[in-house]
């Protein structure tokens, strides 16, 4: 009896099975969104275009008793007025994602500021965030910890703009960092390797091109060895990215070390193809007058927070 021969076989039928499952999913979601944004939009034009239909709702009941009796409760008056405020929300039907289920996109009906919105429906997108996610995610407030000037004008990710990312859309002030009864007894060194573990789950979850080059990388020149405390790599930005964490406030000499590292990774590792390396300090309270001064263009700085 050849056990390898029929184990072969089985996986073959599950994984076809499994790849053929997930595309009849995907099309089935894609189905659905263009088949609610469609009644959407008929509600709204049987109420009498986009200026009357968000009063009286007399229609929506009426039709919702017919449609659930023949059809269950999805099209319950509740589910209806869902699927017109869809409509309102997302007037233009190529702007939806398909990476987005349905149930996404009643988490985000509540939020009011488009940009707003549309900063979740791409961390959707570039992440892979399941609905538990986007949720912890809207709940930490991430949109709010961005710079004031991501928020002017947020555009919806797509193949055509996906190059367009910068390190300010995928970083927050602050980052947030878990700790528990533990952890808050470390010492000053034993905080500083806890928090970068942390922050190494936190870029990796990010899911938007890092790839985690190593950790307290080291460095020798002149016989002096120094310490890199992340290196990353972003596909997306092309770049590598050296992370430095203090666990204190900000001092204007940790930008002189930030930079010292970025130019030792520029020299000894990137490629010609690669773009200019990126550093990234985070501080745990910055001196934004200080800051103003930070002349490098590819030095940022940031803050974290402890929870």
């Amino acid at each position: 009896m050849n056990e390898e021969k029929y184990y072969s076989e089985i996986r073959e039928l599950i994984e076809n099975y499994e790849v053929n499952h997930r595309v009849r999913a995907f099309q089935d979601n894609s189905e659905k969104l263009q088949m609610n944004w469609n009644v959407g939009r008929l509600l709204v034009e049987a109420q009498g275009g986009l200026n009357r239909a968000k009063y009286g709702d007399g229609l929506i009941k009426k039709w919702s008793k017919k449609l659930s009796e023949l059809y269950g409760t999805n099209y319950s008056y509740t589910n209806l007025k869902y699927m017109r405020q869809f409509y309102l929300l997302y007037p233009i039907s190529h702007s939806l994602r398909d990476q987005l289920t349905w149930t996404h996109y009643r988490m985000l009906m509540p939020i009011k500021n488009e940009n707003e919105r549309t900063y979740y429906t791409n961390q959707v997108v570039l992440n892979h965030l399941s609905t538990r996610e986007l949720e912890d995610m809207i709940k930490s407030k991430a949109y709010d910890r961005l710079s004031y000037a991501d928020k002017e004008n947020i555009k919806l990710i797509d193949d055509n703009n996906l190059t367009s990312l910068t390190i300010e859309d995928m970083i927050k002030n602050p980052i947030l960092i878990k700790t528990n009864k533990q952890t808050q007894k470390l010492d000053e060194k034993a905080l500083h390797k806890y928090m970068i573990a942390m922050l190494e789950d936190k870029f990796l979850e990010l899911g938007t091109g890092f790839a985690l080059m190593g950790h307290e990388v080291k460095i020798v020149i002149d016989n002096h060895t120094f310490k890199i405390d992340l290196l990353f790599f972003n596909v997306n930005l092309n770049a590598y990215v050296v992370v430095e964490l203090k666990i204190r406030e900000y001092h204007p000499k940790d930008v002189g070390q930030l930079e010292f590292y970025v130019d030792y990774v520029d020299k000894n590792m990137r490629l010609q193809h690669h773009n200019k390396t990126i550093g990234l300090l985070i501080v745990k309270k910055k001196n934004q007058y200080v800051i103003e001064y930070v002349t490098n263009k590819e030095i940022y700085v940031t803050t974290y927070k402890l929870i």
